[in-house]
């Protein structure tokens, strides 16, 4: 068992370790958002420092920006892995179920993005762990997280079920009050005409999770709800998967406030499958073979695409229908400019203008840069994804034109 033990521990730390080297790699292709711009430049918050010391550390590029939220997210699937020791009876299962948890489109996508998903994430999985440990609630990090972000007032509400059920006197005080003062302090956005939005939650969790997976994983908290063993993870993520379905019949909501603590559970939903699965003969285990190799195939393809994007603009009209749109070409723009020695520019786009200015390129009326066609320009410049014209941008020098479109 030791031995067993041993090389799941190798296989799981080179595994880690590849992938972590892969998104690395990722994030290095990726340009700045408006949205992160914003972030960096004028937000005062958590995300707001932390992109900051890491730049003056690592300097101003695209890995720097993304450096926290990849150590956040290596960090939470280590913590996932020694939460789980113990928890399946064989380790084949244990490494599967961090695989999993480890390349859920969701939270691969929130590790390269500057939000504050995979800090959510960590947090909870933190708390989760020095539970396991300990077998103790940790009320200072409770409280530590009410002023990290508004969406733990789920956490709050779970954990007041949860003791609640379970009759955890202290518990169930410092849940209420903070979910109190969390509702209090941020509250959650109820205003605009009701409409519902049921089904495009269900496509959005689809997509966290992977079709196939999301389906499994409702049908075990469902299943668990009924018939298992409730545990502190299964009310986490049921509260959360609960109320973002209540809310989503009157409203949009922000999938960022409720999907960190549905995917905590993965564990749950693994352990509920391997036990389905042995429970039968192995002359009936086939359907669920099948099932569980097409729900692999999906996610495979799933963090694929979310990793390697790229030659999907190959295959659109409109380069602006890409999902990762916005992630991309500033960078690219910045680093054309400074070969050509341009160090400052302006362009009919504000939004990007703040993009650019994360590279390096100050604003300077002097020279213009346009993502729209001009009747007459200095340069035009051309950005090839697979020796595809993908991307075109003008230049042109005001000083020396008195009309440039």
């Amino acid at each position: 068992m030791i031995f067993t033990q041993y090389w799941h521990s190798k296989l799981f730390i080179l595994s880690l370790a590849i992938f972590v080297g892969t998104l690395l790699w990722v994030a290095n292709g990726l340009s700045i958002s408006y949205k992160e711009a914003l972030i960096f430049y004028e937000e005062r918050n958590l995300l707001h420092y932390l992109t900051h010391i890491s730049t003056f550390i690592f300097g101003q590029n695209s890995i720097a920006l993304r450096l926290p939220f990849l150590l956040l997210y290596a960090v939470s699937v280590v913590l996932m892995y020694k939460m789980t020791h113990n928890y399946f009876k064989n380790e084949n299962d244990r490494l599967l179920s961090i695989l999993i948890f480890m390349f859920l489109p969701g939270i691969v996508g929130a590790s390269l993005l500057v939000n504050n998903s995979i800090i959510v994430i960590f947090c909870t999985v933190l708390y989760l762990y020095r539970y396991k440990v300990t077998a103790e609630h940790n009320y200072y990090l409770l409280a530590l997280f009410l002023f990290i972000d508004n969406s733990f007032a789920i956490l709050f509400l779970a954990l007041f079920f949860y003791a609640l059920q379970n009759r955890h006197n202290t518990l169930f005080w410092v849940s209420l009050l903070l979910f109190g003062l969390s509702m209090y302090l941020y509250g959650f956005e109820t205003s605009g005409k009701p409409k519902s939005h049921f089904v495009d939650l269900f496509a959005i969790y689809a997509s966290i999770f992977s079709p196939f997976i999301f389906l499994y994983f409702f049908y075990a908290m469902y299943r668990v709800g009924i018939k298992g063993n409730k545990s502190i993870f299964w009310y986490i993520s049921i509260t959360a998967l609960i109320f973002s379905f209540l809310l989503s019949f009157r409203q949009k909501i922000s999938i960022v406030d409720f999907s960190p603590f549905v995917v905590v559970t993965i564990p749950v939903m693994m352990k509920l499958f391997f036990h389905s699965l042995r429970v039968r003969l192995p002359m009936f285990r086939n359907k669920h073979y099948v099932l569980s190799y097409v729900a692999v195939f999906l996610l495979a393809l799933n963090v694929w695409v979310i990793l390697f994007n790229k030659p999907l603009y190959l295959l659109l009209e409109n380069k602006e229908n890409h999902f990762a749109y916005k992630y991309h070409f500033a960078k690219e723009i910045a680093e054309i400019l400074k070969e050509n020695k341009i160090k400052s520019a302006f362009s009919n786009d504000k939004e990007l203008d703040l993009r650019l200015k994360y590279y390096g390129i100050q604003e300077d009326k002097r020279h213009l840069i346009s993502l729209k066609p001009l009747k007459t320009y200095d340069k035009k410049f051309d950005i090839f994804y697979f020796n595809k014209n993908i991307f075109s941008f003008y230049y042109v020098n005001v000083t020396h034109k008195a009309k440039w479109f």
